[in-house]
């Protein structure tokens, strides 16, 4: 599937950023530490102090300015949510919220899918994902090409999945 719009992951250190672009493009290297913006095809990959430092968070609005869309992710076995409450509420963009890791042993996704919705404040869709069983990576690429609110919330409705929530 072509991908007509651009979305920026923005996420904790070690959150699963890298592994999940990695996995939405098809592509099978390791993931490395992102160390600055990168932009692939259709997803820019921002470092993880992006959003664990508050000082950063200017560079996640200047670079909001570039993407459509804009992936909040969580990963499962972490308990603690860097972002502040109604972070989503700042960024003009379509949101998705990402559970990743959820394959893990340690995984507690009921947790994650609570953080995000404090964080995107119940609008967008959540996507469970496992980057290494490939769940859910379909269901974000076609997430990403749909151009509204309106257009995601008729895709999760009709297209029920056991990888997203609304």
């Amino acid at each position: 599937m072509a991908i007509k719009n651009r979305a920026m992951l923005i996420g904790s250190i070690g959150a699963g950023k890298s592994t999940l672009t990695n996995a939405l493009l098809g592509r099978k290297v390791k993931a490395v530490k992102t160390q600055s913006l990168i932009f692939y095809d259709w997803i820019v990959d921002t470092p993880g102090e992006y959003s664990e430092n508050p000082l950063f968070y200017k560079n996640i609005m200047a670079t909001a300015l570039e993407v459509t869309h804009v992936l909040y992710l969580q990963d499962a076995t972490r308990k603690k949510m860097i972002f502040p409450h109604a972070f989503s509420t700042a960024i003009n963009k379509l949101p998705i919220g990402v559970v990743t890791k959820s394959d893990s042993e340690e995984a507690d996704i009921e947790m994650a899918v609570y953080q995000l919705k404090k964080v995107m404040v119940n609008r967008g869709p959540i996507v469970i994902t496992s980057s290494v069983n490939n769940e859910g990576i379909e269901e974000l690429r076609t997430l990403v090409n749909l151009n509204s609110m309106q257009e995601m919330k008729a895709y999760v409705e009709n297209n029920p999945s056991p990888f997203i929530l609304l």
